[in-house]
């Protein structure tokens, strides 16, 4: 029988039991992304008019070459608005099937840390969209541009635009995990704290991987990740596990 119901700790499910709700978790999944993607192709206008936002005046035109590259180019956005769309529903199937499995005590840390991650994926979001997005297409295509004839190709741009929000909105869940591992005991806020130095040139090096691959860009990208450690260093020392918790022994049978 399908089962949509989160599963609770105690409850013992066979084998098949298991897969029947992976399976109904998938079709529910699939079934709602189809219908996200039906919505956003339907509206593909405002999502390309959305998508072209951060482009400078006098750039909304932008260029295909051949003729299935259109219908192509607006399948592809209409995707990652789907994605998007459909992402709170999909990541409930997922903690829904996931999370019977945790105990009490894993699942008081993880519960508030899933609540988390769409909030800060959205802030990440905004952020690329309204912040780095302008700044990176207005320097990228003023650079030199009096020697070249810059023409922007739809495709491309709309790759360059989805992978930063989708790259923005992931670094952004630096503070889930940092919580997690603070709250699970494995580091310390003394520790993070002592190795800031070393946590900046990791992020220096992430904002360098990210799509924009000017200087302003990284800049622009460095910023809110310094911002995001130091808050989460403040709220590890917060709601991390303090000095006298521990995890519970292991009972005989169990060892």
């Amino acid at each position: 029988m399908a089962r949509l119901k989160a599963v609770r700790h105690e409850d013992r499910l066979t084998l098949v039991e298991h897969l029947d709700e992976l399976r109904t978790r998938l079709i529910v999944s699939i079934l709602v992304f189809a219908v996200a993607l039906a919505l956003c192709f339907w509206q593909n206008h405002l999502l390309l008019d959305i998508a072209k936002g951060p482009l400078p005046d006098g750039r909304d035109r932008l260029l295909t070459f051949g003729v299935t590259e259109p219908f192509m180019t607006t399948l592809t956005v209409s995707a990652y608005g789907a994605i998007l769309l459909s992402l709170p529903i999909i990541l409930y199937q997922v903690y829904a099937y996931v999370l019977p499995a945790f105990s009490d005590q894993e699942r008081r840390v993880a519960t508030p840390l899933l609540f988390l991650i769409p909030l800060l994926f959205v802030a990440g979001v905004v952020f690329a969209y309204f912040v780095v997005m302008p700044a990176a297409t207005k320097f990228l295509l003023n650079f030199n541009d009096d020697q070249f004839n810059v023409q922007v190709r739809a495709r491309d741009y709309y790759s360059f635009f989805t992978t930063t929000l989708l790259a923005v909105g992931v670094i952004f869940q630096v503070p889930v995990g940092i919580l997690a591992v603070t709250r699970l005991g494995i580091v310390t806020p003394q520790q993070l704290s002592q190795n800031r130095r070393y946590a900046y040139l990791i992020i220096s090096i992430v904002a360098a991987a990210l799509p924009g691959v000017d200087p302003v860009t990284m800049l622009i990208e460095m910023v809110p990740l310094i911002v995001l450690y130091e808050l989460s260093i403040v709220l590890a020392r917060l709601f991390g596990r303090s000095g006298s918790e521990r995890l519970p022994e292991p009972t005989t049978q169990e060892r």
